[in-house]
């Protein structure tokens, strides 16, 4: 079965998408193409995810001895690959998301500039989508537009290690 689909309205600046999608799978309405080509869109985030897990956790690199061992880092892995996924489509699709949402407070406060953290008015807080202009500032420029997943990555590991310094900190010298 082939089914051929277009975009409706030609866009500005670039041609009509045009998709040919083969398949095995019964197709016998126009509801169930719209359904699998719907499928084969969200086939990206799959890749996307697998991306973050290949590159960004280094998936393939670790030589574990047991079959146990492997199957809980990928584990670990993969919750984590989710993690930074879920927190770039959040940012893009619910921009005025509060930070708590996907940060802890010891992340929401580290993430902060050392002049916003002196101030500590309510006039500081801030939505999601500003909250990662600092994660985006401890991997890339700020001026940068909204982080992809490479860039939230780096930003939020560069963050952990930053939020855990300070709880070590805190609980051995005392601050």
């Amino acid at each position: 079965m082939v089914i051929h689909a277009e975009e409706r309205v030609t866009p500005k600046n670039r041609k009509k998408s045009e998709w040919k999608l083969i398949t095995d799978l019964p197709v016998s309405s126009r509801t169930d193409a719209i359904e699998k080509l719907e499928w084969y869109a969200l086939g990206w985030k799959i890749e996307v995810f697998h991306k973050i897990l290949k590159s960004g956790c280094k998936a393939e690199q670790p030589k574990l001895r047991t079959t146990q061992r492997l199957t809980n880092l990928i584990s670990l892995f993969c919750i984590l690959s989710w993690r930074v996924f879920w927190m770039t489509m959040l940012n893009r699709s619910a921009p005025d998301a509060p930070p708590t949402l996907a940060l802890t407070a010891t992340q929401i406060e580290r993430a902060r500039s050392p002049r916003q953290r002196q101030t500590k008015s309510d006039k500081d807080a801030f939505a999601l989508s500003h909250q990662d202009r600092p994660v985006q500032r401890l991997s890339c420029r700020a001026s940068d537009p909204p982080p992809g997943n490479t860039v939230m990555w780096r930003g939020l590991s560069r963050l952990t290690d930053i939020a855990l310094g300070a709880l070590v900190g805190g609980e051995f010298v005392g601050n």
